[in-house]
């Protein structure tokens, strides 16, 4: 008798850790039929880069709300809510998988009917608030996700899921549009203060977004063309694809220390990024089989943009070069930083009960490259004559966003402290993962492709 193997893919850092180029070596590896998405949104950028065969030159497609399984024939992606659907940037994401050969990324694609939806406006939104913050920014991929789990929150009325994209009469239609044009307006009414006429705010093309009456009725067109492809799934129907024998691979996005309870507010995601999340949406559609839960990390840290990173040094931005991880954009400054026993084992008790470890980025030391490895934190204080070390995170008991802010001060002012012996071999790195915690390392990385995969 066929059973399906479930497993989850969740990144250990900031992000940017591998969780794209891991899903796509286990796709083939165990037969995947299915790639879910499960938390975040349209912010998700997931590299893959396939091997080049006598037939087919080298691939690459950075994944943002398709399954990072997709290169592989038949392969379909799934979006469950809570992950937030942007309609129109999904269509513009199929437009380039169709370049990259891959014609049928919509055809492979079933979307809950449940999830909420970025706006046109909730992404203008997202980002003039980041550009009023000025010194005090955030961090932001500048897509809407965040705004658009914010504006639900603070108008539930306003809130619109993917089902609400395929009206059953002119009147809901017109109730469809009606809506749009309520969360531009709430939303142009909250900013105007702020962004008057009489303000260089004024000008910013964002706040002008939000007072474009035609927008809606022309993003509505594109978004409701989407519905029509990919009608919105019903509560049955992603029941019985995701207990369809074989094996479903539940793909994270961004990673456990941008988490919105346990990253380091307020330079945090709006989604949860962890073991129990991916077990909750099980249970909700009866899976009751045991879910393997892996946790992505990299062989040295990286970080977009605002927040804190305790041990970047910029001599490794030469050293360590990101084809497909840029400073422009909204994201903002891409930094690197050397491994950190504490932030590690932080992100290991924030994501939960895992089952092993997935390592990328160990070719690195093929290239005769060594990096430090942070024990502890120097931690300076006027109050204090001498400075106090940290040799761990502590983490709190509940969603306590205060106890997340004093732990952003705390790694604002801390000085990581090395030890004696620098990492140089890709075995000595998995060494020191062993004084971290006992789980096993499961897969490793040594390059950009699937054929880079090992398994231990």
């Amino acid at each position: 008798m066929r059973t399906t193997r479930y497993a989850s893919v969740l990144g250990l850092g900031f992000g940017d850790c591998g969780k794209g180029h891991f899903i796509d070596a286990l796709t083939q590896r165990w037969g995947a039929h299915t790639v879910v998405r499960f938390n975040g949104g349209a912010q998700a950028g997931h590299n893959v880069i396939t091997p080049a065969s006598p037939n087919l030159p080298a691939r690459h497609h950075t994944f943002s709300q398709f399954g990072a399984g997709t290169f592989s024939p038949g392969v379909r992606t799934l979006l469950v809510d809570p992950m937030i659907v942007h309609p129109t940037a999904l269509l513009v994401e199929a437009e380039v998988l169709g370049r990259a050969g891959v014609t049928d990324a919509l055809a492979r694609l079933t979307i809950d009917g449940q999830c909420r939806i970025t706006t046109p406006f909730h992404q203008a939104a997202g980002r003039l608030r980041e550009v009023l913050r000025g010194a005090a920014a955030h961090g932001t991929c500048g897509v809407g996700v965040g705004e658009t789990v914010r504006h639900a929150l603070d108008h539930p009325a306003q809130k619109l899921r993917y089902a609400d994209l395929r009206p059953a009469t002119t009147a809901e239609a017109e109730a469809l549009l009606d809506q749009l044009q309520s969360i531009r307006e709430t939303l142009l009414a909250e900013f105007l203060p702020q962004c008057s006429n009489g303000s260089g705010g004024g000008f910013n093309p964002e706040f002008q977004m939000l007072q474009d009456e035609t927008l809606a009725a022309k993003w509505l067109t594109s978004a409701r063309a989407l519905a029509r492809h990919c009608p919105p799934a019903a509560f049955e129907t992603i029941r019985n694809q995701l207990r369809h024998d074989g094996c479903v691979l539940f793909e994270g996005a961004q990673g456990v220390l941008l988490d919105e309870w346990r990253g380091f507010h307020p330079h945090t995601t709006w989604s949860s990024i962890n073991t129990a999340a991916v077990d909750g949406l099980a249970a909700r559609f009866g899976i009751e089989s045991m879910i393997e839960h892996y946790g992505v990390m990299r062989t040295f840290l990286t970080r977009h943009g605002a927040g804190p990173l305790p041990t970047h040094d910029e001599s490794l931005d030469d050293l360590l070069p990101e084809p497909h991880n840029s400073s422009s954009g909204w994201q903002g400054h891409f930094r690197r930083g050397h491994p950190d026993a504490l932030l590690l084992r932080y992100a290991l008790e924030a994501a939960g009960q895992l089952t092993g470890l997935l390592v990328s980025h160990l070719d690195i030391f093929q290239r005769g490259l060594s990096l430090k490895w942070c024990e502890r934190y120097s931690v300076t204080s006027p109050s204090l004559q001498r400075p106090r070390y940290a040799e761990r995170l502590a983490l709190a008991a509940s969603r306590d966003l205060g106890h997340q802010l004093s732990l952003t001060h705390l790694l604002q002012t801390a000085l990581p402290e090395y030890c004696a012996e620098p990492i140089c071999s890709a075995s000595d790195f998995l060494n020191r993962i062993t004084g971290v915690t006992s789980l096993p390392v499961v897969v490793c990385s040594y390059g950009a492709t699937c054929a880079d995969v090992r398994e231990k």
